[in-house]
């Protein structure tokens, strides 16, 4: 497997969302209420959670792997996960983690209809934002709210708690989610998931060999 990792998003000012950015926004005060809250939502899918242990990821990602659940993904450097009936239709997802301290802090998630095609409007990355954020709602309840960008178009988002959910679009084909800890990772204007600059991937580790 290799070093590095080629999946990299540049993506997604949080602070042009609002164009009043006030201690009044929406997301302000729901991102204030839920931190005051002391509850925390670490679950995220596939027997993962926000600070999981590295060693404890790679360890379960082995598993789900001789269990068949996942394989190797994108150039040997991510874990993917082949959706066949949550959606409307087959999907891919490839998942890996930042880690802060040696536990799980984000996860970014990229999702793509098996069947894409750039004349299938159908299965355009629109389609799948909303087909994910309606799975979404199923699986961690109600309660995300619309924002919009000048530039990326419409997004969804939802705090419980410490747990912060993301969906957007990067271009027709792929949707991403990005579940972040709000005790780990400083709230910042904008989100940058850059895969190439991890730390490490699944090269050398037990995972999915």
């Amino acid at each position: 497997m290799r070093k590095t990792i080629s999946l990299t998003v540049s993506c997604l000012l949080l602070i042009s969302f609002f164009p009043a950015c006030t201690p009044t926004t929406r997301y302000e005060k729901m991102l204030n209420r839920e931190l005051a809250s002391g509850i925390r939502h670490d679950s995220l899918f596939l027997g993962l959670y926000l600070g999981m242990p590295r060693k404890d990821f790679y360890m379960h990602c082995w598993e789900l792997n001789r269990q068949g659940l996942v394989k190797q993904g994108s150039n040997n450097t991510t874990v993917e996960y082949y959706i066949k009936n949550e959606l409307k239709h087959p999907v891919y997802m490839d998942f890996y983690p930042t880690f802060i301290d040696d536990s799980i802090a984000e996860m970014p998630v990229r999702f793509a209809y098996a069947g894409w095609a750039p004349w299938n409007k159908e299965l355009s990355s629109a389609k799948l934002q909303l087909d994910v954020l309606n799975w979404y709602r199923k699986l961690y309840g109600p309660g995300f709210i619309k924002v919009k960008h000048p530039e990326k178009g419409t997004a969804y988002l939802k705090v419980d708690g410490n747990r912060r959910i993301l969906i957007f679009t990067r271009d027709d084909l792929y949707v991403w989610a990005l579940f972040t800890n709000m005790l780990a990772v400083k709230d910042s204007s904008d989100f940058n998931i850059d895969f190439q600059n991890k730390r490490d991937t699944l090269t050398n580790n037990p995972a999915l060999k």
